[in-house]
């Protein structure tokens, strides 16, 4: 079987390097040996941002392939992002929580097209947007006990604005191919400026 590496994913992967280099710029360096932690979880749970330490989980047990582990570090990477620069209240705001949950379901590739085929969920009319809520209203119900009702209001009443904020992407990468352009303007950003 071959070996899973969170070190090839933040070396080589575009999702990876676009944010720690966003967050790096947000003032929120991320060191590999501080800010990650291989667990072992329970349940069917991939990972987790904690925010009481800003630490990305990653459960070694429930990730079996290189692919999801660049998901789960991608959609956690936005979460602590998100903590970064929007001081989100974790803990007694579910809308905060809903926000970057609808976040990482659209800009992590969660929902990318491959990944829905493998989930055998088709659907042609806006079905991005339905995994998004759905991936979304799943994780909320993954870390909170409250009901799933709360939830979907909490999805709902922030999902337009949230579903349409793609910083630090600029678009909704639905491949590697667009994160790795949003990863150029990202570093070329400051170029646009300097001549004004």
């Amino acid at each position: 079987m071959r070996r899973i590496s969170l070190y090839s994913f933040l070396q080589l992967g575009p999702y990876a390097k676009l944010l720690l280099d966003a967050m790096k710029y947000s003032g929120c360096t991320v060191y590999k040996d501080r800010h990650f932690s291989c667990e072992e979880c329970d349940g069917c749970v991939s990972g987790g941002f904690d925010a009481a330490t800003s630490e990305i989980v990653l459960c070694q047990n429930n990730i079996r392939r290189q692919s999801h582990m660049n998901r789960v570090v991608a959609h956690e990477l936005i979460h602590a992002f998100d903590h970064c620069r929007a001081h989100v209240d974790w803990f007694s705001n579910v809308k905060h929580l809903a926000c970057s949950e609808i976040r990482a379901a659209n800009l992590s590739g969660d929902c990318s097209l491959w990944n829905e085929i493998s989930r055998f969920k088709f659907g042609l009319k806006q079905h991005h947007q339905v995994c998004v809520r759905d991936r979304a209203l799943r994780s909320i119900l993954a870390v909170r006990k409250i009901s799933k009702e709360t939830a979907e209001k909490a999805v709902d009443e922030v999902f337009d604005s949230c579903f349409n904020d793609h910083e630090p992407f600029g678009r909704i990468p639905h491949s590697k191919k667009d994160a790795k352009y949003a990863f150029n303007h990202f570093q070329n950003r400051d170029r646009y400026y300097s001549n004004l």
